[in-house]
């Protein structure tokens, strides 16, 4: 079945079912992978892993702390949930996702946390045509990803879940502490956990509009910070196997240029750090320039590219879709890109021809 985004699980099948397969390390209750091989499975491992013959390598998925991959692992393992904290576009949905994918089996168990969500949204609901014509029977209840983890014993990712009201969020508390779930419109309705149920919630540290936790939900949870890559390297490489992927799943055949990225990768992580290569100092934009908003500027120059000029990708398209990136959280931001091509690329271009290129499309800055 074709898919624009194939969770985790579909997209990394062959890979999780060879860790399967060759997993005989110990697992916590209602695992289908031990600790070690799900930090395997989103780290990466040199050696393959053997499956109906042939060898299946097991990629690198995360770029970031590996030993923060650990400590969330065995997080979830135990009886405290797992909250994921940084700043937009540090990966914090794809670590969730990959955790969950091994952890379980699936990662769309989720509950999308929003200024509207309700305690009734994160427990459960009721059919009520249903509720009306025989009354609260466990047949009328509609239940949510959070019910759906507690009886099955698997994982419910919560993502942002700072958006929800604050008494939305303490409604979680309880549940958290005993792992029970009162539900008083049934005739000894309680709901008692599983083992193998955890929660993994995400949660922006920078965006306007979010609730601050209570201190009794907090300490329900293991906090990890996931920080913005600091290496080009890296973070091109990143960018590099994003974008493919995306362009793949888009229908659009073109290759991702390797010069190109290397140079966005640049752009963002020194006006993000405020610091060149060089070591010169600069005045950083309000904009959220991370990893993630670097794939989606590659990618939507990339596609306008292949689309209006039939070729790979056109500088000048680059530039145009990284206007409305830093443009995003304030207009006044274009004034600190137009000095960085003035002051920065001006002075690389004198030396190198990808860099001239780029500097030459200046123009679209104004």
């Amino acid at each position: 079945m074709d898919m624009i985004k194939p969770p985790a699980e579909t997209m990394y099948e062959e890979e999780l079912r060879a860790l399967r397969e060759e997993d005989t390390g110990r697992r916590p209750p209602n695992w289908l992978l031990s600790p070690a091989a799900v930090r395997d499975f989103i780290i990466g491992r040199e050696k393959p892993v053997k499956l109906d013959g042939r060898e299946i390598p097991i990629t690198r998925k995360f770029y970031g702390n590996d030993v923060l991959v650990e400590r969330a692992v065995v997080t979830l393992a135990g009886n405290r949930g797992l909250m994921l904290v940084g700043e937009p576009g540090t990966a914090k949905t794809m670590l969730s996702e990959l955790l969950s994918a091994a952890i379980c089996g699936t990662s769309l168990n989720t509950i999308q946390g929003t200024a509207g969500t309700t305690e009734d949204m994160m427990k459960y609901s009721w059919n009520y045509a249903m509720l009306l014509d025989k009354g609260p029977t466990e047949a009328a209840l509609v239940p949510s990803p959070l019910y759906k983890g507690m009886k099955e014993g698997i994982i419910t990712r919560f993502e942002e879940i700072t958006r929800c009201p604050a008494e939305s969020q303490d409604s979680l508390i309880s549940i958290m502490s005993d792992k029970v779930l009162n539900i008083p419109e049934l005739s000894g309705g309680i709901l008692f956990a599983k083992p193998g149920f955890n929660i993994i919630a995400t949660a922006n540290i920078r965006d306007k509009g979010v609730n601050e936790m209570s201190g009794a939900l907090k300490r329900r949870f293991n906090f990890e910070t996931i920080r913005p890559v600091n290496n080009v390297k890296m973070e091109a490489k990143i960018i590099e196997s994003q974008a493919r992927t995306l362009l793949d799943h888009s229908g659009v055949d073109a290759e991702v240029n390797s010069d190109v990225v290397e140079l966005l990768a640049t752009t963002f992580m020194e006006l993000r750090t405020g610091i060149t290569r060089e070591g010169y100092k600069l005045e950083s934009p309000q904009a959220t320039l991370s990893t993630a908003e670097a794939v989606s500027v590659y990618v939507q120059s990339a596609m306008t590219s292949y689309y209006y000029e039939n070729e790979h990708i056109a500088l000048s398209r680059l530039v145009q879709n990284m206007l409305g990136t830093i443009a995003k959280e304030n207009d006044k931001d274009l004034t600190i890109l137009k000095s960085y091509f003035s002051k920065v690329v001006k002075e690389r271009a004198k030396q190198d021809e990808v860099w001239q290129a780029y500097y030459e499309e200046k123009q679209w800055i104004g």
